[in-house]
């Protein structure tokens, strides 16, 4: 492995995970940064290496949401498993097929989720009691089931995904969105981590030094979530769902 290669690997990892800490898509920047620099791998390699950083940054964001952010425990346990589950199918099946059709569906769905949180001023602002816990359990399983599934088969923007789930399904505001979310999110990395395992898919010499800078990223990344609150929450999603949607835009028409 060349040495400016892993350093432009590794500012790539620290980026998206201070990114992914606050509102989540820090796979947009890593997985196509990876994606042009290793182009000698299969899609499957890559993936299952970038796994290893995303669950290190993950984590360490977690942990900080953890100590400052009260967490639903009874809810994110069901979430996990769940997710975990469908995240370990997503990556078995992305060893078998390729995945660009997703891109033009995810194109439309973002441009509708940018749309949404743009004109709807208090998206997010506020946590909303308006569902039972019956309901909630339901609608928590088939996030995670949808998401997960995604994070396994595809995985960048799963952070984000998680996290307008968890505000517009399920009530949450921002800031607790943003803290659940990581929860999840860890359960449907370590689910790929586990697949891509099995299949010797990880190339470690990548993986370990990426991870290391993907959690600083994701350490300061939370602690600036937590500072600023919901608005900056907010705002942040804003430019990273747009962000997201461009980059789509252009994998599809260019």
């Amino acid at each position: 492995m060349e040495t400016d290669i892993l350093i432009f690997l590794c500012l790539a990892a620290f980026s998206a995970g201070f990114v992914d800490a606050i509102v989540g898509g820090g796979g947009l920047i890593q997985t196509p940064v990876a994606l042009i620099l290793l182009p000698n791998y299969s899609v499957a390699t890559i993936i299952g290496s970038l796994k290893i950083p995303a669950f290190s940054g993950t984590g360490f964001a977690a942990f900080q949401y953890l100590k400052k952010v009260q967490m639903n425990w009874k809810l994110l346990l069901l979430m996990a498993v769940v997710a975990f589950a469908s995240a370990f199918a997503g990556s078995e099946l992305l060893t078998l097929v390729s995945n660009d059709f997703m891109k033009p569906l995810l194109l439309v769905v973002l441009t509708l989720l940018a749309m949404y949180t743009f004109m709807k001023k208090n998206f997010g602002q506020h946590q909303e009691k308006l569902l039972s816990v019956k309901q909630q359990m339901i609608y928590a399983v088939l996030i995670s089931i949808t998401v997960g599934f995604y994070d396994g088969f595809i995985g960048p923007g799963t952070g984000s995904f998680f996290v307008v789930a968890f505000v517009s399904v399920l009530g949450f505001d921002f800031l607790h969105a943003s803290a659940n979310a990581k929860m999840v999110n860890l359960a449907t990395n370590f689910g790929s981590i586990c697949l891509f395992l099995l299949k010797g898919k990880i190339i470690w010499a990548i993986a370990l030094p990426m991870a290391v800078c993907n959690a600083l990223g994701g350490f300061l990344g939370a602690k600036l979530a937590i500072k600023k609150g919901n608005g900056f929450i907010r705002i942040f999603f804003l430019i990273v769902v747009v962000g997201t949607l461009l980059r789509f835009a252009y994998d599809i028409f260019c």
